[in-house]
């Protein structure tokens, strides 16, 4: 199970004094706990690399802000944190390993305009999960039905 393997590293990070990886892993087993206890459910590992993907688009988005302003302390340490998040995902599809799967989707639903999108989207994200990000399948979806 994933949330053991995120607990095996919080006791490494803690015992290699590895102060981003057992700050970023806390971070992502708060943010389970915190899923679990709203919902009362317990999350299989599915559900727990969703909240890793989103923890890591977070951090992809916060990073383009860094940039801009020139904050170097908050970049590297950002872009370590995404580093340790990518560690749980499964392997992200390439552009072209997205684009074939969203043609497939496309055939199988009869997909012909923009309004289609929202089947289009969800089917994709629905096979794909967190092994490509929705913004990645939404340009290429505007690319093949625009």
């Amino acid at each position: 199970m994933l949330k053991e393997k995120l607990l095996e590293d919080l006791k490494t990070a803690m015992k290699e004094k590895d102060e981003i990886k057992k700050n970023t892993v806390q971070m992502v087993r708060a943010a389970i706990l915190q899923v679990e206890k709203d919902k009362g459910v317990t999350l299989d590992d599915n559900q727990v690399l969703e909240i890793i993907a989103k923890e890591s688009k977070k951090r992809k988005d916060s990073l383009d802000d860094y940039k801009k302003s020139g904050r170097e302390d908050l970049i590297s340490q950002v872009e370590k944190e995404i580093e340790i998040l990518a560690t749980y995902l499964p392997k992200q599809l390439s552009k072209e390993e997205i684009t074939e799967i969203v043609k497939q989707i496309i055939e199988q639903t009869g997909a012909t305009s923009m309004k289609d999108m929202g089947v289009i989207m969800k089917e994709s994200k629905a096979k794909m999960g967190a092994s490509a990000e929705g913004k990645t399948i939404n340009e290429v979806v505007k690319e093949l039905l625009g």
